[in-house]
């Protein structure tokens, strides 16, 4: 789920639909559907305002999907691993987490699927799950499943090496994150059912949401501009 404008875009987590439904963001009233064909299972979402389309990753077929906000036209490339969450980059391409079993990338891909960057993470991220780009060039990357012992967010350089880190032992669970235009970081702590807010230099500040005001398990998170 991300809103763009007015309008609320969610990824149905139906493996069998091939659809992005689009709501009113004040009233939540359904507007219409964005029809995604061949989309085997849609892990992530993320809208781009500037191209004026929406991007799905597709776990099923390692690929990523455009589609146009209006007229709905498809399109769709492969990228090289499983792709795990989409965000845009500073120049609005579209950046793909891609988790594989010896190590994690970041690829940036243009608009129209050309990639135009590949960047190599250092082997003590495991399971990278969610990029964020700063106006820096550096990079914010969450990582870390069920089956690992260290859970961290981690300020990455453009070597790909950790820079600093929040997190540790399993506990703390990331998955994805936003970034403000301040540069503190909204964290989902999926393990321990709240948000967190870190500095930009990546130390705590506060909870935000916590476990007792949530009624599920966080998985994502935006903020409305």
């Amino acid at each position: 789920m991300i809103a763009l404008d007015s309008h609320l875009y969610v990824l149905c987590d139906d493996k069998s639909s091939e659809q992005i439904e689009v709501y009113d963001v004040d009233s939540f009233r359904l507007l219409h559907c964005l029809t995604v064909p061949g989309l085997g299972n849609g892990g992530d979402i993320v809208v781009c305002g500037h191209n004026r389309c929406a991007y799905i990753g597709d776990w099923k077929h390692d690929s990523v999907h455009r589609v146009a906000l209006s007229g709905n036209r498809v399109t769709q490339w492969p990228v090289s691993n499983e792709p795990a969450c989409l965000s845009l980059s500073v120049t609005h391409g579209v950046l793909v987490t891609c988790m594989d079993e010896g190590h994690g990338q970041i690829n940036e891909f243009s608009t129209d699927g050309q990639l135009l960057h590949e960047l190599t993470l250092s082997h003590d991220i495991v399971s990278p799950w969610h990029t964020i780009q700063l106006s820096s060039g550096e990079f914010i990357v969450s990582h870390g499943d069920e089956e690992d012992s260290l859970h961290r967010v981690c300020l990455i350089g453009s070597d790909g090496r950790v820079v600093k880190s929040f997190g540790g032992p399993a506990g703390f669970g990331s998955q994805q994150m936003v970034v403000d235009r301040n540069g503190f970081a909204y964290i989902v702590d999926v393990n321990n059912g709240r948000v967190l807010l870190l500095s930009p230099v990546l130390t705590y500040v506060r909870e935000v949401v916590s476990r007792q005001q949530l009624r599920w398990d966080p998985l994502t998170i935006h903020l409305l501009r």
